[in-house]
């Protein structure tokens, strides 16, 4: 999907090749994929027509934004937090109403990333009940003082701690390439072990079929999840944490 976009929208080849521009259209890709994911598993047409339309228009806005701010500089060609707090911030300064719009917007991203946190910490909560035994109420506060302890970090890797890095990353980029570049694919390559070796493609089968529907297309699901869908998840992990630390260039 990424090679594709790149394709699609880039005309300079020398574009095409700098890591940061394939790290933006990496992003892009992952909303379209998401859109796509959203189309597929919940069967809402309308929904996931506009959900993926919007992805595309704002890729579509904010790509051409990325090269029009860079100032030549590469080093504001980039995805995730730089991008969101430090391109975007200067095109809606350069627009009308632009205070009001940039308010907007990050009113938005503040609501997208608390609705995802409650989300993402009940099945941490969940975890440490079913594990630990502790009470829900012990399992939330603990999860909220890690939660905390960490997204304290985050926000003052840019500003009083901006000298402290790891593998030359603020903690903010640091935390976002481990849990989007390290942890994803080790999801992806555990899922995959768990459906294909313990479970077994014998009892998806009998899920699938249970309606009476048949499993048509079962050889070539058995062969992705047991054999192309790990090595690609772990080609992905290795070249990431590869280019991490500068061993290879992508």
């Amino acid at each position: 999907m990424t090679q594709f976009l790149i394709r699609l929208f880039i005309r300079q080849p020398d574009h095409a090749q700098d890591p940061k521009v394939r790290a933006a259209y990496g992003n892009l890709a992952g909303w379209v994929g998401m859109a796509c994911n959203l189309l597929l598993c919940l069967g809402k047409l309308t929904v996931g027509t506009l959900f993926g339309s919007i992805a595309i228009m704002a890729g579509l806005m904010i790509i051409p934004a990325v090269f029009a701010f860079s100032g030549g500089n590469m080093e504001t060609l980039k995805a995730g937090p730089s991008l969101t707090f430090i391109t975007l911030p200067k095109v809606f300064a350069s627009m009308g109403f632009g205070t009001l719009t940039g308010v907007m917007f990050f009113v938005l991203v503040l609501f997208a990333a608390l609705t995802s946190s409650i989300a993402l910490t009940e099945s941490a909560v969940s975890t440490f009940e079913d594990e630990f035994k502790w009470s829900r109420k012990k399992s939330t506060t603990i999860i909220g003082l890690i939660i905390v302890s960490l997204g304290s970090l985050s926000a003052l890797g840019y500003g009083p701690l901006a000298e402290v890095t790891i593998i030359g990353m603020q903690f903010l980029d640091f935390f976002d390439f481990l849990t989007n570049t390290v942890m994803m694919p080790i999801a992806a390559i555990a899922t995959c072990l768990l459906v294909s070796r313990v479970i077994g493609v014998e009892k998806i089968e009998e899920e699938v079929t249970a309606d009476g529907a048949p499993f048509k297309r079962k050889k070539i699901f058995a062969f992705m999840i047991r054999h192309l869908c790990p090595v690609f998840a772990a080609i992905i992990l290795i070249s990431s944490i590869a280019h991490a630390f500068g061993w290879i260039s992508m």
